[in-house]
């Protein structure tokens, strides 16, 4: 090794010993009687002390040409420090140099690799071997790494037995947009990369495996967002023989297990929510519960009293923002523009004020008696220096709007506070979605999910398809669903049933999953699994809004890897070889 010890580990029981530590130069300070170098790796930071007529004039020489980030090898003796710095665990003692050599000089870096850096985020993914030597970004890294460890750790413990599933495979209509790989031996054909494991997972389980788990690669070609990457790691599992029950036990044993290892939190028994309820109380399948302002239904309350924008509306729904009836009518102007922005989609925004006397104040007094108006206080059960805040309109758009709206007053009232941790089971998710443009219907979460089984019958009438429930339940924390999952369908017929529905011809259905389809008539067992987001927990634990944060190197909103240049085109000669003619001119 080029080194005894790391640049974290001195302290004062060290005191004495010539040590020889390796790293980088964070930062120099010649006070002509004396020089100092900041000498960092991944593991801390040591300072080493060049003084005058103690240091040779060459090792104070070369000190003085040291640049930020040059590479270097210091060996010295561990001294006392004579101005200790409490907020560094290596504070206590310095490095009096004996031998300097310099093993790679370094171009002036073009952002400081500071914690607090000026770099954008441009910038530093350009540069993100750069970015990477930042503490932040490292510890985030060593985050991710302790809780996949934490995973399997658990999961071992549970008897579950890891297991790579293959990356190139069969593309399938449902779902995201495949990731598409040509083959070279098989000209004009494709193979696809995997949007989950999940038809090799159940294999597995027809295979006798019994409970299986992967911390795997998944690929999505599909819009970009803060909480999105086109790859993407899932925590995948699956068990036979089970229950939902069964799994909800299992798995919110695994998220108990995670916040007590990694953020040393005790919980209790997760809380479960119907997603009906989920949509009637939040106008959300993944509230977040870290506070209430549950939506009341004002329709039957408000209507009939001349004000046309109540009384044409499928629904009116309000929330009490507690405290907040001194907004000024400049924030109640920013709220209103809030819910009017085109992602949001209301047309307007009707508040009222509870007074310290108990009067209601509000925006269309004139067509709304003081009794009348208590009505409304009384609904949401308000108390002085409340704020009332309802929306009107269409149900769907109406509930989606009011869910934003809501959000953003948990955010403006402290509600939603990064350090605060709220999980929640939402299950009976509807089975199936119609979706009108297209004219049929949609598995709600994959073709696989079983329904209830108190529900199949609904299946053989159409006009009560769309009243099943999946056997399928989502894991939300703080208003994020980190993880879902079912049980799944485990007899052919059903599942031939199952692709009929969601449109397939039985051709179709054999083309495509024909081989699950037949692995269902050599015994299959029960089974069902969930498959969390391994990145959006990453940053939910971090306690960052992007999960970009905690990959190595992530890809830009536009999914490119800006550091090294890709997608990029392929040669002409490349694509003659794959049998793809393209109308793109290669590089």
């Amino acid at each position: 090794m080029l080194r005894t010890h790391t640049c974290g580990e001195l302290r004062a029981e060290h005191i004495g010993q010539t040590v020889t530590l390796c790293g980088w130069v964070q930062r120099t300070r010649d006070k002509g009687g004396i020089a100092w170098v900041d000498l960092r790796d991944r593991y801390g930071l040591t300072q080493l002390a060049l003084e005058e007529g103690v240091e040779t004039d060459a090792v104070r020489e070369q000190a003085r040409h040291l640049g930020r980030e040059y590479v270097v090898q210091v060996t010295g003796q561990v001294a006392e420090r004579y101005s200790k710095n409490d907020k560094l665990p290596t504070g206590d003692i310095e490095i009096r140099v004996e031998k300097l050599d310099v093993l790679n000089p370094a171009k002036l870096p073009p952002f400081l690799i500071e914690d607090d850096t000026d770099g954008g985020d441009d910038l530093r993914m350009k540069y993100r071997y750069l970015d990477l030597r930042r503490n932040p970004v490292r510890n985030n890294l060593m985050l991710r790494h302790r809780m996949a460890q934490a995973v399997r750790r658990y999961l071992d413990g549970q008897d579950f037995i890891e297991v790579e599933t293959p990356v190139l495979i069969k593309s399938t209509p449902e779902g995201a947009r495949d990731f598409v790989v040509p083959s070279r031996m098989n000209p004009g054909e494709f193979y696809a990369l995997p949007q989950s494991p999940q038809t090799f997972k159940q294999l597995l389980m027809v295979s006798g495996f019994d409970r299986y788990f992967q911390i795997v690669k998944c690929f999505r070609d599909e819009d970009l967002r803060a909480d999105r990457q086109p790859e993407f790691t899932q925590i995948d599992c699956e068990m036979s023989f089970v229950t939902q029950e069964d799994i909800l036990n299992t798995f919110e044993g695994l998220v108990r297990y995670l916040f007590k290892e990694i953020k040393n939190l005790d919980f209790p028994t997760v809380p479960r929510m119907t997603y009906a309820d989920a949509m009637r109380d939040y106008g959300n399948d993944k509230p977040d519960t870290r506070f209430e302002m549950k939506f009341v239904d004002l329709t039957d309350t408000v209507k009939g009293q001349g004000f046309p924008v109540f009384d044409n509306a499928e629904v009116v729904l309000g929330i009490n923002a507690i405290t907040c009836a001194a907004y000024t009518r400049k924030q109640l102007d920013e709220l209103t523009d809030f819910v009017k922005r085109p992602q949001i989609g209301a047309t307007g925004l009707i508040y009222a004020r509870v007074e310290a006397d108990g009067l209601v104040k509000s925006s269309v007094d004139k067509f709304y008696s003081q009794d009348e108006l208590r009505k409304w206080s009384t609904a949401l059960n308000a108390n002085p220096g409340d704020l009332l805040l309802l929306l009107a309109g269409p149900e769907v758009k109406t509930r989606k709007a009011l869910s934003e709206l809501r959000l953003e007053m948990g955010q403006r009232l402290g509600l939603r506070a990064k350090d605060t941790f709220s999980p929640l089971w939402v299950v009976d998710f509807p089975l199936l979605e119609f979706l009108e443009e297209e004219g049929r219907y949609f598995a709600m979460h994959h073709p696989f999910t079983s329904p209830k089984p108190d529900d199949l019958a609904l299946l053989d009438n159409p006009a009560t398809i769309g009243q099943a429930r999946a056997n399928a339940y989502d894991l939300v924390i703080n208003g994020v669903e980190v993880g879902g999952g079912s049980i799944r369908i485990h007899d052919r017929a059903v599942q031939a049933r199952m692709f009929g529905l969601l449109g397939f011809s039985p051709e179709e259905a054999q083309a495509q999953f024909g081989f699950l389809l037949d692995a269902f008539e050599y015994g299959a067992p029960p089974h069902g699994g969930i498959a969390f987001g391994f990145d959006r927990l990453c940053s939910l634990f971090g306690g960052a809004d992007s999960i970009r944060d905690f990959i190595a190197f992530p890809k830009n909103n536009s999914g490119r890897d800006v550091m090294i240049d890709s997608p990029s085109p392929i040669s002409g000669a490349q694509l003659k070889e794959l049998s793809i003619k393209t109308d793109v001119v290669a590089k």
